[in-house]
């Protein structure tokens, strides 16, 4: 387990080279503050068949490609969800996806 006081300094971290918040849980990219508009943007193939939020592969999200801890990038970064783009560097998210997935 990793714990708060061995995680490196988040300032340093970059996301494209982690993707765990992107990679945690198949209910955490959900469809909460778009609007319909926003919402037409995201490819169908990467929405849930529910419509609630974004389709995952196990808790791995599909719009992201690479590898988890070495190099990904979110294929929708343009239209990506309100959620994706709340997730930050170093926030309380972060921290407990980065620890799920071992990085540190």
């Amino acid at each position: 387990m990793i714990h708060f006081e061995d995680m490196v300094r988040f300032e340093d971290w970059d996301c494209q080279s982690c993707g765990a918040c992107c990679s945690y849980s198949a209910e955490w990219p959900r469809f909460s503050m778009e609007t319909d508009e926003q919402l037409d943007l995201i490819p169908a193939k990467f929405v849930s068949a529910d419509l609630g939020g974004m389709r995952c592969e196990g808790e791995r999200c599909s719009a992201l490609a690479g590898r988890i801890g070495e190099h990904t990038t979110c294929t929708i970064y343009e239209v990506r969800p309100e959620i994706c783009r709340a997730c930050q560097p170093g926030d309380p998210e972060c921290f407990i996806a980065r620890a799920a997935h071992g990085i540190k």
